[in-house]
């Protein structure tokens, strides 16, 4: 897998905000490829951000169900993860994007 398909984009919701502000090191929530696991994020992130990351959490987020008229529709799964950074480091996602 191609490194630069890895990180997908920046998953920023009110409770992502609040878990980067609250901890002492820096915290990022990242949307991430179905397929990629924690050492490829570690990998991807060092490799477009140079930043080194302490630790990598991986979560599966499963698609949810939406109701319309036509009836009911499950949304697709995707995976995101939860990486910390040494102190000192940060991503600027405007930079690299």
């Amino acid at each position: 897998m191609n490194l630069d398909s890895v990180i997908q984009r920046p998953h920023v919701t009110e409770k992502t905000e609040t878990l980067r502000q609250i901890g002492k090191s820096e915290r990022y929530t990242l949307r991430v490829h179905p397929d990629a696991n924690k050492e490829l994020v570690r990998q991807a992130l060092h490799n477009i951000f140079k930043v080194d990351a302490v630790e990598v959490k991986i979560i599966n987020v499963r698609g949810k169900l939406k109701r319309f008229r036509q009836g009911k529709i499950r949304l697709p799964s995707w995976k995101k993860a939860i990486v910390i950074l040494g102190s000192g480091q940060k991503i600027d996602f405007a930079k690299n994007a």
